[in-house]
């Protein structure tokens, strides 16, 4: 199985995803965005964009706020959430835990 492998903000090594702390320089990599808490939000909430606004996507979530009166945010955030809980936890930290 391959490690996904991510940049240390603090030295820029690479390490492993998950690593909470850098081997290299010791610094700390909690950028962590939880699966299950974006797709909750994104199925209950999503026709406002917070889980936009989680998954550190303001611009986006102000879209979905925008157009929320139309309820195709609400639409399209219930297919994201869908989408966050049948991704591999592995896609979904590296797409959306480095924020």
């Amino acid at each position: 199985m391959n490690r996904v492998m991510i940049e240390c903000k603090g030295c820029g090594e690479q390490i492993p995803l998950r690593a909470e702390l850098c081997m290299h320089c010791g610094s700390r990599n909690l950028s962590y965005k939880s699966k299950f808490v974006a797709g909750i939000l994104a199925l209950f909430v999503g026709g406002f964009g917070i889980h936009k606004f989680y998954l550190g996507k303001p611009i986006q979530g102000l879209i979905y706020l925008v157009f929320s009166w139309t309820f195709i945010p609400a639409l399209i955030g219930f297919i994201e959430g869908i989408r966050y809980f049948l991704m591999s936890e592995e896609d979904f930290l590296f797409q959306y835990g480095k924020r």
